[in-house]
């Protein structure tokens, strides 16, 4: 009898199902591996073997931790996917859409219309891991979440982003006191959201849908709320009794189309003689300690005597009472008048803080003795309100200031705190013993204790155990500082390449450090911490952690004995210094018979429309949680107090406007509420209302708005503004309006005259064609999206004429004259909008200056005026009793910038904040704080300057990162924070002092002399081919340049030392290069420059020069040259000015050398994968570079045409085989693309994977710039001068590219680049060619030339996060799939952090499709 074998190693579990030649299955097993990959394939074998004997069977190995065990074992290796779908159509034919989850992936695959394969990237939360972790929250497993979410009764909102959001959301559910089971089955539905939204990613999920793997198969609530959202009316669901055993089914099937039968005894011999084996070797650190006695040093060296004991049962006297009732723990400390500790506690909270209090304080009661008394009692923690309300506790003091007087005790001249507590982490700055400035993680970057807790769980280990064995590495594992997602995917590599418990358990530590220094404190220099650290915080309890920081950092620090209990020793010392000598906390009898019943309300007084539980005590009193302000509390507030938010009084200016109504002659026009209309709102209104049109907006945003576009959602790290507009246009469609408008605005009106240029953010201004490509309803009514400049009225009014003249309704017809007079009122109206706030903002002024108080200048993007966006955090800040003033609401009210800022200010919204900030920092009475979305990369830019302006003037820096999450527990820390330190200032008459010279760059020109001086010019690596070249015909003409070459984890760390860590990948590669090699020692510092290119596109890349003069005035060498080469001339250096008349032969050169590398990357890879010897191509294609190098310099026309004709030939010439293989392209954001490092080398694993390489050239870029003048003439009303400029350059280097078109077109094997206008004409088909941020149109336009090309398989490649690849990029990928059904298209995102196993996989899943068809040919 033939036997096959399936072997599947997925991420948490080793499947294996062996089966007959029918395909019946005769055995099959699931078994957890522990990380211990290799033993358990091992014991799994031998199990086998003893109960069948040594059979002789076929076999196939897949799942993600596979890949190694191919060598090992010598068998082939077969996608996941490849697997299940085989599985599928031999024995489920009729399943449209699979949706599988495994325990650290997710996968949709559509079989029927055009196959597609979907998995999850980087940034991947609802999966099997993430049930676990949820589960573990709630002292339960996933088994245990099914069971608890069975008896639910209501269904919560939690982030499906990502695992720590959720943790975030969960969390504070908790202390509100939800119910498990409705936690429970929330978490089930939020699973269900992030994969429909993550991976349908707009492709509807309909028909016959089968669910495979673990999680799906063996919780039945998961599949429930699966079948509920996706609707039983049209499609059917089906689940296999062995569907978690489904890939490694589908694998034995393969094994019996195409493999040899192997022996299992022969399998088991070669797993255990087998050597390690690398994928992708981690980067190793350094052993926490040398020796075992360098250890016992350490644990001498952290002894305090600080803390002493005392016995509570002989203690008489008064006794202080300090509770911290924190997100995962609650902690209690007992004092003593002498500061004697009699009691101490610290539990977990298990999703029930007041009773886990009370059965705390119930048992110090008991071991009291009588004549001891509560003098005082004292809560600080995410419990605090509930808790304090329930037993009557005296004080309540925010967390920070509890930590700082517990701090204070061990050391009085404390001037830095860092907390690590289960699910946040703090920093405090101390200044004058005020805090000056607290950092706290976002709810992105937790990782914290909880972290370490959730992986030693997943190794069956307790934290303390765990983080013993981390003394004892060796070699600890370096897995990086991204946010626990990344580093999960970073562990099971580890795993994989055979890492010890050991090594990763060290390697965690230093990572949770790494992230603590770098994302959460942000910190360059170590030094610069302070010099008397204390840390705290339970995850301190461990030595481990505290020798990674010392490490790290290089410091000394005190640990106090009782780190983890320092909010509530803090709390005990407050509680002693504001006693008034006795308690009105409950008693024993009263916790004894202490009861309360809980029941759930909305709010409804807003349209935030909290959900509200009712906590009714047992003598009456009631509390309620879950308001987001004061009102859901019954507490009636002062309405006057409206007048001095200017967040509620710009929304209702914004959309309270009167419309025509029903008898409007051009019917009902629909405006969606998103993004861009919060600024331009008035101008549409009127122009609309003035034509005729009746208005209708979409609804005020909630929650069901979201939920009711999560379906067309292309991009899943897109901000939440812009997740939003799907729900929005979803909303519209339902109203049925007559036209739906949604305007592209690329440039918005010039507000200030010394900013650079007023772009919108590529999000906002890309988004409408997002919304085209992916709204399928849209096709149920007239869509009009079109790309509008608000330059000047002028500009406007042409452009609105080209887009409405002759529009029809009902046999009315809009003419040209009556369109120019709606614009022109219409632009009045704009105007009279930001008078309007101008005024009010200078009302709230002059009150807060009159009458001295405190004022919030809540600064974000007009769309934050959203109460769903901004959680209500305008109303939290109202209900404190403060005026809130929006940034524009400043930035109006003064005058210019009179200096350079270090930023390129060259976006709309933003202009307005660095106004804001500067009159912030200038003015007492004033503070700021950052509203930032996240996953906005813009902000990865503006942070640091809103930063350095107001610290320039001892101002405290408050960012608060917003997203779908709407717990506001680490926002209110963060305010009560910063207004107890407001209070502490005015009430000791504190100013911080502070050197504004700190923040100044001075901007050093690169001179004529230094030029002559020969001064070494270094560049940030790029393309190597182009650039190796460009350098010799630099040096020709007198520049000594030196493109540098080394990008390796040293650079890396570098980049992301001085980077902004929200920053991203291209730009951390480029700072990192750049500032590495100053450093390296290899320089005479005092005769280097820098040089970067500045695009002055809307993407992040055009302040790149700003990243780099911020690094090295960090890295101590501010008066470094910076030469900013730019086409506009944003700025001039005389020393480098390749536009002068005498420098045009360079240029020319320099064009040469770009056309010259593109030229040889077409050939070399054209020919490498037939090649017959294998290193012939790179050898040819090494000399050719070499030879080219060493001519460019001096190279002539005739020369010139003469090495294309040879380059040519001679590629020709090679000895290749003849085969059909698949082609596949590559596109994406250009360093990425061009820089093998930043995409982890992806052209050699798709050569590995049997492709022929094709990538577009370069100089398309160039092109494309060029082309956006005539385009931005056109769209935008720019200047047609510099459109015949562009037009003149495409001429020239096409005159330049002429030979190399003869020379490709005239030869047997090689294509020639399409014309950049011809690239333009394919774009415009899936996108408009107003979209110019970062690669823009250039990204649609060269995936559908690929597919023309013959490379329908492209990989889309950008960093994690990037912005016009949200609308480029990702956006248009539906679009591309439908009207050309060969392509098959994956999006990987690159990033430090990226797990290398994910990316590669992907790249086979489209591999493996492409080989597919074929083989179907």
């Amino acid at each position: 009898m033939n036997l096959h074998m399936g072997l599947d190693v997925g991420s948490t579990t080793v499947k294996v199902v062996v089966t007959d030649e029918l395909f019946n299955t005769i055995y099959s097993i699931y078994i957890r591996h522990k990380s211990d990959v290799r033993a358990t394939v091992k014991k799994v074998l031998t199990d086998l073997y003893h109960k069948f004997g040594d059979l002789s069977l076929t076999m196939n190995v897949t799942g993600s931790g596979g890949m190694f065990l191919e060598d090992i074992l010598g068998v082939d290796f077969v996608q996941e996917v490849i697997a299940e779908t085989r599985a599928i159509r031999k024995f489920i034919p009729q399943t449209d859409v699979l949706i599988e989850l495994g325990g650290e992936d997710s996968k949709i695959t559509y079989l029927s219309g055009s196959v597609e394969q979907r998995m999850n990237s980087i940034c991947a939360g609802g999966t099997g891991a993430f049930i676990d972790q949820m589960a573990a929250l709630l002292d339960t497993d996933a088994a245990g979440l099914n069971d608890l979410s069975k008896a639910y009764k209501k269904i919560y909102p939690i982030a499906s982003r990502c695992g720590v959001f959720a943790k975030t959301d969960i969390q504070a559910l908790m202390n509100q006191g939800a119910s498990r089971e409705d936690i429970a089955i929330s978490v089930f539905q939020s699973v269900v959201n992030q994969t429909i939204s993550n991976l349908a990613c707009g492709r509807p999920i309909r028909g016959n849908v089968t669910f495979l793997g673990g999680p799906l198969h063996f919780l039945s609530s998961l599949r429930d709320r699966f079948v509920e959202t996706l609707g039983e009316d049209e499609n059917n669901f089906y689940i296999p009794d062995d569907a978690e055993v489904y890939v490694a089914k589908g694998a034995a099937i393969l094994s019996s189309e195409n493999s040899k039968p192997v022996d299992l005894k022969d399998l088991i011999t070669r797993l255990e003689n087998a050597k390690e084996v690398n994928l992708e070797m981690t980067k190793r650190l350094d052993p926490l300690f040398e020796s075992l006695d360098d250890y016992e040093d350490f644990k001498i060296r952290h002894k305090t005597d600080k803390v002493k004991y005392r016995d509570l049962a002989t203690y008489q006297g008064p006794i202080y009472v300090g509770l911290d009732a924190g997100s995962t723990t609650s902690k209690m400390v007992w004092l003593s008048e002498d500061n004697e500790i009699l009691l101490d506690d610290y539990r977990m909270n298990l999703g029930r803080p007041l009773e886990v209090v009370i059965s705390m304080l119930k048992e110090g009661f008991a071991k009291k003795n009588p004549k001891a008394y509560i003098a005082s009692s004292g809560i600080c923690g995410y419990g605090e309100d509930f808790i304090k309300n329930a037993l009557h506790i005296d004080n309540g003091e925010v967390e920070t200031i509890a930590h700082y007087r517990a701090a204070k005790f061990f050391d009085p001249d404390v001037d830095f705190i860092l907390d690590i507590g289960g699910q946040d982490m703090k920093a405090m700055h101390i200044r004058d013993g005020i805090i000056d400035s607290i950092q706290l993680n976002e709810a992105c970057s937790s990782g914290c204790g909880s972290f370490l807790s959730t992986f030693a769980a997943s190794v069956s280990m307790d934290v303390k155990e765990f983080q013993q064995r981390a003394i004892m590495s060796k070699e600890p594992a370096d897995l990086g500082s991204r946010c626990t997602v990344f580093m999960n995917s970073k562990v099971k590599q580890a795993q994989k390449e055979g890492s010890e418990v050991e090594d990763i358990a060290a390697g965690l530590c230093y990572s949770v450090i790494k992230n603590a220094i770098q994302k959460v404190i942000k910190v360059r220099d170590p030094k610069s911490l302070g010099k008397n650290i204390v840390v705290q915080g339970g995850t301190f309890y461990g030595d481990a952690i505290l020798r990674a920081f010392e490490k790290i950092s290089g410091r000394d620090v005190t640990r106090p004995e009782i780190a983890g209990l320092m909010g509530a020793m803090g709390m005990a010392l407050i509680a002693k210094d504001k006693s008034t000598g006795s308690s009105n906390m409950a008693g024993q009898s009263v916790l004894e018979n202490f009861s309360y019943s809980q029941k759930s309300a909305r709010c409804g007084r807003c349209t935030n429309n909290c959900a509200l539980v009712i906590n009714t005590f047992a003598d009456g009193r009631r509390f309620i949680t879950g308001n987001r302000c004061e009102r859901g509390a019954g507490i009636k507030l002062d309405k006057k107090k409206d007048d001095l938010n200017m967040y509620k009084y710009k929304y209702k200016l914004l959309f309270d406007r009167k419309t025509l109504g029903d008898g409007a002659r051009f019917g009902r026009v629909g405006i969606p509420r998103v993004l861009n209309i919060y600024e331009d709102y008035p101008f549409w209104h009127k122009f609309f209302d003035s034509l005729g049109f009746d208005i209708i907006l979409s609804s005020d945003s909630d929650r069901k708005i979201y939920e009711k576009g999560i379906a067309t959602i292309s991009s899943e790290t897109a901000c939440y503004p812009a997740k939003l507009v799907h729900g929005h246009m979803e909303d519209l469609i339902d109203k049925k309006p007559d036209l739906i408008f949604y305007p592209g605005v690329f440039y918005a009106y010039k507000q200030f005259d010394a900013a650079k240029n007023q772009m919108n953010c590529p999000v906002v201004s890309g988004y409408p064609d997002v919304i085209k490509n992916n709204v399928d309803r849209l096709s149920e009514l007239r869509f009009l999206n079109p790309y509008l400049s608000f330059e000047s009225e002028e500009i406007i009014k042409k452009r609105l004429v080209e887009v409405f003249e002759g529009y029809t309704h009902a046999g009315n017809i809009l003419r040209k004259k009556e369109i120019e007079n709606a614009v022109s009122l219409a632009w009045e109206a704009e105007q009279a909008y930001h008078d309007q706030i101008r005024k009010k903002g200078k009302e709230i002024i002059d009150h807060v200056r009159a009458h001295d108080l405190n004022a919030i200048v809540l600064a974000g993007r007009p769309y934050h005026i959203d109460p769903e966006v901004n959680h209500g955090i305008a109303d939290l800040i109202e209900s404190m009793d403060i005026p809130v003033l929006s940034e524009d609401a400043i930035a109006y009210n003064v005058k210019d910038l009179t200096k350079e800022l270090r930023v390129l200010d060259q976006w709309s919204y933003h202009a307005r904040l660095y106004r804001a900030s500067k009159y912030v920092a200038e003015n007492d009475n004033f503070e700021l704080i950052q509203l930032n979305s996240f996953g906005c990369g813009l902000d990865a830019v503006t942070t640091d300057q809103v930063e350095e302006l107001l610290k320039s003037h001892g101002k405290v820096y408050t960012l608060l990162k917003i997203d779908e999450i709407s717990n506001l527990g680490a926002v209110k820390i963060r305010l009560r924070s910063l207004l107890e330190a407001l209070d502490q200032k005015k009430r000791e008459g504190i100013s911080f002092k502070t050197n504004p010279s700190d923040f100044v760059y001075e901007n050093t020109e690169f001179t004529k002399e230094m030029k002559l001086e020969g001064y070494t010019i270094l560049a940030p690596q790029m393309a190597r081919e182009h650039f190796r070249i460009m350098e010799n015909a630099f040096k020709a003409f007198g520049f000594n340049i030196e493109f540098l070459d080394t990008i390796d984890e040293d650079v890396i760390d570098t980049g992301l030392k001085y980077v902004n860590n929200d920053s991203c990948y291209p730009s951390i590669t480029v700072v990192g290069q750049l500032i590495h090699a100053v450093k390296s020692g290899k320089y005479d510092t005092d005769k280097l420059a820098l040089l970067m290119t500045q695009t002055g596109g809307a993407c992040r890349a055009s302040n790149y020069v700003g990243y780099i003069r911020k690094g090295l005035k960090d890295a101590g060498f501010p008066d470094l040259p910076v030469i900013a080469l730019s086409a506009q001339g944003i700025e001039t250096n005389e020393g480098f000015d390749l536009v002068r008349f005498k420098n045009i032969p360079l240029l020319k050169q320099a064009i040469r050398s770009i056309l010259l590398g593109d030229l040889i990357n077409r050939v070399s890879n054209a020919t490498r994968p037939y090649e017959i010897e294998l290193g012939s191509v790179n050898d040819l294609k090494e000399a050719w570079i070499n030879k080219l190098s060493a001519e460019i310099g001096t190279m002539k026309t005739k020369r010139y045409r003469q090495v294309i004709q040879e380059i040519v030939k001679d590629f020709e010439d090679l000895p290749v085989c003849n085969k059909e293989i698949p082609k596949a392209g590559i596109v994406g954001e250009i360093l990425v693309k061009f820089l093998p490092e930043a995409n982890n080398h992806l052209q050699d694993v798709l050569e590995a994977e049997g492709a022929e390489v094709v990538m577009p050239d370069l100089t398309d870029f160039l092109m494309y710039c060029m082309k956006n003048s005539e385009l931005k003439r056109d769209l935008y009303g720019k200047s047609a001068a510099t459109a015949r400029m562009g037009r003149l350059g495409i001429k020239l280097i096409e005159a330049n590219r002429k030979p190399i078109r003869k020379a490709l077109r005239e030869s047997e094997r090689f294509t020639e680049p399409l014309y950049i206008d011809d690239i333009a004409d394919l774009a415009e088909e899936v996108t408009s060619l107003g979209n110019q941020a970062g690669e823009g149109w250039l990204l649609a336009g060269e995936m559908v030339e690929l597919i023309h090309q013959g490379s329908p398989n492209i990989v889309c490649i950008q960093p994690f996060g990037c912005l016009p690849n949200h609308i480029t990029g990702k956006g248009v990928m539906k679009k591309i799939r439908e009207s050309y059904p060969e392509a098959n298209i994956v999006a990987i995102d690159y990033d430090p952090g990226a797990s290398e196993v994910n990316q590669v996989n992907r790249v086979k899943l489209m591999m493996s499709a492409a080989r597919d068809k074929i083989k179907v040919k």
